[in-house]
């Protein structure tokens, strides 16, 4: 028994076996037999001669008088070998929508379900090669209308889900988002309102939605759909599906330059796609990282019991060394790591569209460093020591003067940086105090003077004279 038999087979167990036989009961087994060893037979030439296994599965479908187990297990071997050996998609179709009609009542519906769910997975899974968009519409078109007939509503959200996914793989957004309406509404109740028993199929379409919006950079109606899923709260969502969400709300964060809201969203994200055991937990890992060292926070992302474990991972190494060359502000240190791990930091398009503000705070703090012991510094020195050109000192330069981290002027003629001294830098901060105290004084003698030229009782309560 290989595995296209045994989910049939586990749904035996319910069954009533009896022991009374009778002629008749003779007759069926016999005929039953023979079916089955046709099956099987057939089944064994599906390598090596893979036509003429097709023709004995048919034989199967036609000798049987009343669809049966094994005619509809005959159709599923004929579909599959039709698309991935035989690569004739639309006869595969064919045998696939007669495959449809067994699963009213030949076989469990268990059994039908895990079937269709696995002809779905390896016609949209490009096994045999690109599949045509038209192809895969028709698969699924057949699919649908035989859940409408059977009313199999949860099969038929599932399908709608799996179609969603495959679209959002291909970019078919047109697609996509007519699936995606679909599925809204399979969402609401009868009173209008969204059912709380399907929140969690609301947060994987929300799921979806998002990735798509954060595909097209549309941040504004991500913004949206990332504060819908927020809000939903009677939900058992798969930790995946929270990874997802979790992951885009992250890089919106970053795409509003807001560091410590996406480092929040990365590392939840992060211990979702952990404890779903998927592989994205790397790559969001590194979002984590690359937020937490823009925050300009001092703690070590590796420093947490979730991802420790990583710390010396091969995909995450280069990361690590990274932060220990930003925590210890070595601009060169920072800027070899990158050159050195270029596929697995620079090649991350997300990552590198942040790279270039990394490496700016990094050496704005280098250059606050380098400046502290001198009054007056060539900008051409300086550009030497950050290894870059003269218009991103002086481009850095000012902006550290603005912000009044440091206390200086440029002279463009010269081309230096030329710093306040230490005493200068005193007699501003005593000048500010003695004009903080002044104006304190004036205030002081307003008040007092408008008590003075106001008072009418004894006391200057504004009390009447004669009272």
């Amino acid at each position: 028994m290989d595995d296209d038999d045994a989910d049939y087979m586990q749904g035996s167990e319910d069954e009533d076996y009896g022991f009374a036989y009778s002629d008749d009961d003779d007759a069926d087994d016999a005929g039953s037999a023979d079916v089955e060893n046709m099956y099987y037979t057939a089944k064994s030439k599906k390598e090596d001669n893979p036509e003429q296994a097709l023709k004995e599965f048919r034989a199967i479908v036609d000798k049987e008088e009343e669809k049966g187990d094994w005619g509809f297990k005959a159709l599923k071997q004929s579909t599959k070998l039709l698309f991935l050996t035989l690569h004739r998609p639309a006869e595969a179709l064919k045998t696939y929508t007669e495959l449809l009609s067994y699963t009213k009542s030949a076989v469990t519906r268990n059994y039908a379900e895990k079937t269709i769910n696995s002809i779905l997975d390896y016609v949209g899974g490009s096994k045999s090669g690109p599949v045509e968009v038209e192809i895969l519409e028709r698969f699924y078109e057949a699919t649908k209308a035989a859940l409408a007939e059977a009313k199999n509503d949860r099969l038929m959200a599932k399908t709608n889900l799996k179609l969603a996914k495959l679209w959002l793989d291909r970019k078919e957004y047109g697609r996509l988002q007519k699936i995606l309406q679909e599925l809204y509404r399979s969402t609401i109740g009868e009173n209008g309102d969204d059912q709380a028993q399907k929140g969690t199929q609301l947060l994987e379409i929300y799921a979806l939605e998002i990735q798509m919006h954060n595909e097209r950079r549309n941040y504004k109606k991500l913004k949206e759909i990332y504060n819908a899923s927020n809000s939903v709260r009677s939900a058992i969502p798969h930790p995946r599906i929270m990874g997802v969400i979790k992951e885009c709300g992250g890089k919106m964060w970053m795409g509003e330059r807001q560091w410590n809201r996406a480092s929040e969203d990365f590392f939840d994200s992060f211990k979702n796609y952990d404890e779903a055991g998927s592989p994205q937990r790397i790559q969001v890992l590194k979002y984590l990282v690359l937020a937490n060292m823009l925050t300009g926070s001092e703690v070590n992302p590796f420093d947490s019991q979730e991802t420790k474990p990583y710390k010396n991972d091969p995909q995450i190494k280069a990361m690590t060394d990274l932060v220990d060359a930003y925590q210890r502000r070595e601009v060169h240190a920072a800027e070899k790591i990158l050159r050195e791990n270029n596929s697995t930091i620079m090649d991350d398009p997300f990552i590198k569209q942040y790279i270039g503000e990394l490496l700016r705070s990094l050496r704005t703090q280098y250059l606050i460093d380098l400046i502290k012991p001198y009054t007056r510094l060539e900008l051409s020195f300086l550009a030497k020591q950050l290894n870059v050109d003269h218009e991103e000192v002086e481009e850095l330069l000012i902006g550290l003067i603005l912000e009044g981290k440091v206390e200086g002027r440029i002279d463009q003629v010269a081309m230096r940086l030329e710093l306040e001294p230490k005493h200068s830098l005193q007699k501003k901060r005593y000048a500010a105090l003695d004009k903080w105290s002044a104006t304190l004084d004036s205030i002081h003698n307003t008040v007092l003077g408008k008590n003075h030229n106001g008072q009418r009782g004894d006391f200057g309560f504004g009390l009447p004279n004669d009272i």
